[in-house]
């Protein structure tokens, strides 16, 4: 868990009153929200290792819950070095400096809200991200550990009678949602995501937005367990995400495809304001029976399905 913020200011750069006011009421805000800040200057390389040396006096786990952050290319490799998680910051004065390595850079520091520093933080301790909360919801992004409650959600026969299920062995799951966790949620900002409910931390679903080949539009997906349908949570998420993506991910289109004969799926998605466009053609099992595994050739082939395309402007 966050709990300290760092901001090294490059020692050449902390005469600049300007720079030096707005890191401070970074520091200031970080504070009001509850979390521990420190400003201090980062030198040369003694000066830096020292800073991190003194940061870390107090365990290695006070690393681990530490985010820092630096207009310093030096300071940002060498902390990075020490397995610190970094993120430089990018003024006036330091255009062109070198963060190769780092996941993030922060423009106008002054300006960035606390939800940058908190998913800076987990993306670089592999925690994942809280996405969305409604009132009986919280949509995340998915963990390993959810994938044998995945398995327990698909077990019903109708929940695969209109999507694809998951890998016959749950090792392949792990390993495709492994890849995806590391490259799909970090590349895009966006996945299908994990759905819990709030009042008892249960797994019920999952939702949220994919990439489809084929397809210029992105596409929602969503799927509630057996259990938990016709209580409202699909439409909940579904509403929900729907405005994320309009006002965080800038969408201004959204597509969603539902096989032909799902009509409580296609009602639910016209209730949403979706507007049925055409029909199409979809591959299906694109990734067979297992994943990144020689294939025996004994395997269910990739297949096709009509589905219905439905649109809805955001």
């Amino acid at each position: 868990m966050l709990k300290k913020v760092l901001f090294y200011i490059d020692k050449k750069n902390k005469e600049d009153s300007e720079i030096v006011a707005n890191v401070n009421e970074a520091a200031m805000y970080v504070k009001s929200c509850g979390f521990e800040a420190v400003v201090k200057i980062a030198g040369g390389v003694s000066d830096d290792k020292k800073s991190h040396d003194d940061s870390g006096s107090s365990g290695e786990s006070a690393l681990d819950e530490s985010l820092f952050l630096t207009d310093s290319g030096l300071a940002a490799r060498l902390l990075t070095e020490t397995g610190a998680y970094v993120v430089g910051i990018s003024h006036r004065l330091n255009e062109g400096e070198d963060f190769g390595g780092l996941k993030y850079i922060f423009t106008d520091i002054q300006e960035v809200d606390i939800d940058s520093y908190i998913k800076a933080y987990q993306r670089y301790a592999h925690l994942p991200w809280e996405v969305i909360i409604t009132p009986r919801l919280l949509i995340r992004e998915t963990t390993l550990e959810d994938v044998d409650r995945f398995y327990e959600l698909y077990s019903d026969p109708e929940m695969t009678r209109y999507m694809e299920g998951l890998f016959e062995n749950p090792e392949d799951e792990k390993r495709y949602q492994k890849d995806y966790i590391d490259k799909v949620y970090g590349l895009l900002g966006f996945g299908i995501w994990t759905v819990v409910k709030r009042d008892d931390n249960t797994v019920i679903g999952r939702a949220g937005y994919s990439v489809r080949n084929g397809f210029d539009d992105i596409e929602l997906g969503f799927l509630i367990g057996k259990d938990y349908q016709g209580q409202g949570y699909a439409f909940e998420a579904c509403d929900a995400i729907l405005k994320y993506g309009k006002e965080i991910l800038l969408f201004d289109k959204v597509q969603t495809l539902v096989k032909e004969e799902n009509t409580v799926s296609i009602g639910l998605c016209k209730k949403l304001g979706f507007a049925e466009l055409d029909t199409v053609e979809v591959e299906e099992n694109i990734y067979g029976d297992e994943y990144n595994t020689i294939k025996t050739g004994t395997g269910k082939a990739p297949g096709k399905g009509r589905y219905k395309r439905m649109i809805r402007q955001l």
